[in-house]
């Protein structure tokens, strides 16, 4: 179980981060733009951590499904002081009480430029089930960073029964084009 949690885990690990085509690229900004509204809509206290954090990653559209065993992939695109800087992506490994799919958005605040820079080498793995805040009018208010970040969940679509542990892996590749 754990060798197939493990695999799951790192079948996003392979994808590129970087959508191959300029039209992929596209969509995909125009899906993070949609998601920040989306948020701020829903939430508008979240308005804060994008005027006061150094930078953030916005992941439109991630899918995460689960039989026991589960797994989680996306991409989004990475600011640093509002200005898009790259591209990156996520995968998710669980095990645990799992069952079902969805789709969600997340988007992770980095408080300063450290934080954002550890997230950049690669060194920023967690478990979003520990960590992240489910957004909903008026929880952004609560919310604070935690470790030099705060992430913040959005379910799009959807029905998952998850009492699970693992960890999100992040790749980032810079903005080149």
């Amino acid at each position: 179980m754990v060798v197939v949690s493990l695999h799951l885990a790192g079948v996003g690990i392979g994808c590129s981060a970087v959508p191959k085509t300029e039209e992929a690229r596209d969509v995909l900004s125009a899906e993070a733009a949609e998601a920040v509204a989306v948020f701020k809509a829903k939430d508008p206290g979240i308005e804060r951590f994008f005027e006061k954090s150094y930078g953030y990653a916005v992941l439109p559209k991630v899918f995460k499904g689960a039989f026991w065993v589960g797994g989680a992939y996306g991409k989004g695109l990475v600011y640093e002081q509002g200005k898009k800087v790259g591209y990156c992506s996520m995968s998710q490994g669980t095990l645990g009480f799992s069952f079902g799919g969805e789709f969600f958005r997340e988007i992770i605040f980095f408080r300063d430029v450290e934080d954002l820079d550890r997230f950049c080498w690669g060194e920023f793995t967690f478990s979003a089930q520990a960590t992240a805040v489910a957004l909903s009018a008026g929880a952004a208010a609560k919310a604070d960073y935690k470790s030099g970040m705060a992430v913040f969940v959005m379910t799009d679509a959807g029905l998952m029964v998850d009492a699970s542990v693992g960890g999100q892996k992040f790749k980032y590749v810079a903005n080149s084009l």
